[in-house]
Order: structure tokens, then sequence, then C-alpha cells
């Protein structure tokens, strides 16, 4: 019973452990606290460029290990946080960074799910307005003494 628990506990232990450890690996780890941090936190804003959807922090590409590395050793040899950023930039552009500078480049990264809204927003009420125009609902003509009297008729006969 207390073996179980022990390894129950270990395991909830190792799990919280790893959960923010992403994928840098420990042969990647520095040794000065502060710039560990500061190096995980520029690569949580570096964006892999094999995984696309993922930080380097996050990704186990080779390329996106390569680019850890690289961060580190930017900041090992001095430079600031901002140095290393426009360092990565200038090597692969723009696209590197999760959140891209807003500039006539990135504008439509900005914009562009904004257009989109409106334009469906504008369409669905073009729709709706379009589809209520042509959905007007009159009552029906009165039956002629004619046709009531063939009612009638058809009534007495069923009945």
């Amino acid at each position: 019973m207390k073996a179980n628990l022990l390894g129950a506990i270990v395991i909830v232990f190792a799990t919280l452990a790893s959960l923010d450890a992403g994928a840098v690996l420990p042969d990647e780890v520095l040794t000065n606290p502060v710039l560990e941090a500061r190096a995980r936190a520029i690569s949580k804003e570096l964006r892999c460029v094999v995984c696309q959807n993922q930080s380097i922090d996050d990704s186990n590409a080779p390329l996106a290990r390569d680019m850890r590395i690289l961060v580190r050793e930017r900041l090992v040899s001095g430079d600031t946080d901002r140095q290393v950023k426009d360092y990565l930039v200038e090597r692969y552009g723009n696209f590197v960074l999760l959140r891209p500078p807003v500039q006539a480049d990135t504008l439509f990264l900005w914009l562009g799910p904004a257009i989109f809204l409106l334009t469906a927003f504008g369409g669905f009420a073009l729709y709706l307005r379009k589809s209520k125009n042509q959905q007007v609902i009159t009552a029906p003509a009165p039956l002629s003494d004619e046709e009531e009297a063939q009612l009638q008729r058809a009534n007495e006969d069923a009945a």
C-alpha cells in the first residue's frame, strides 16, 4: 500500500516537473539560471520555422534545437534579448517571431482576421436581408361563391 502511494507521488511530481520542460534538452540548459531564464523567455517568442505553429521552446525539430543553442550562445556572449531577436529576424525574417511587428509587410497578418470577420458578417447580413424580403407572407384570397359551394358539396359527400 505504502509503495503504491509513494509510486503515485513520484509520478505526480515527475509529471509536474516536466510540464514546463518543452523540448529543451538537458545538454542545452545553461548553468547560469538567469541566462537560462532569459533564453527560455526568448525561445517562447520565436517560431520554429519547420513546425510553424510551435515556439522553438516547444519544438523537437533539429532546426529548433539549433536555434535554441544559437539563442543561448548569443546570450552567453553578452547580447541583450533585443539583440538576440534582431539577429534571428535578420537571419530568418519577421516570420520567426510569434508576434510579428505591425509593419507594411505584416499588416495583412494583423488585419486579415478582422477583414475576414467583417466580410463574413456583411455577407450574412446581406443574406438575411435578402431572405427576409423574399419571405413576405400574404393571406390567401377569399373563396369565391362558386368555390364555397364546391367545398360545401365536397364536405356533404364526405360525411
